[in-house]
C-alpha cells in the first residue's frame, strides 16, 4: 500500500510529538519531509535508497526525510500501513540520534552506519 505525502507528513508530525522536546533543541531547521527519491549512487539502481539524513550546514541543523525513497521501498517490499509507520518513526529516531550525538561531539551512530554500508557493499560485491 502507498501512503500519500500528506498522510506521511501527518504521521511524522504525530510521531515527532511523541519524542521528548529536548531532542529537538538546536534543530533550528526542523524536520522536513521532501518529495525526493534518493537512490544510493554506490548501489545498483533500485537496490538501496537514502530515507533520511541529518544535515548540519550553513542553513543550520535539520533533518530531511525523503518521501519518494520511502515510496520506492514500500512498492518494492509491499508495505502495509504499520510498516510505513514503523519505517517513518525508525528513520526519524535514527536522524534525531545523529542530531543528539552531534550536539555531544559523539559519532557512534556514524561509525555504525559506515560499518553497515560497508557490509552491504560486500554483499553486493561493491567493496573492490
Amino acid at each position: 500500500m502507498q501512503l500519500s505525502f500528506d498522510e506521511a507528513g501527518s504521521f511524522l508530525d504525530d510521531a515527532a510529538d511523541g519524542f521528548p522536546p529536548v531532542l529537538f533543541e538546536g534543530l533550528n531547521g526542523g524536520i522536513n519531509l521532501l518529495e525526493d527519491t534518493v537512490p544510493d549512487p554506490a548501489f545498483p539502481e533500485g537496490e538501496l535508497y537514502i530515507l533520511g539524513e541529518y544535515c548540519e550546514d550553513m542553513m543550520g541543523k535539520y533533518i530531511n526525510l525523503y518521501f519518494g525513497s520511502f515510496t520506492a521501498l514500500a512498492e518494492k517490499e509491499d508495505w502495509d500501513r504499520q510498516t510505513w509507520e514503523t519505517e517513518l518513526r525508525t528513520t526519524l529516531s535514527h536522524e534525531l540520534t545523529h542530531h543528539m550525538e552531534s550536539r555531544g561531539g559523539l559519532h557512534g551512530l556514524d561509525d555504525r552506519d559506515t560499518e553497515e554500508l560497508a557490509a552491504w557493499k560486500r554483499e553486493y560485491g561493491l567493496d573492490r
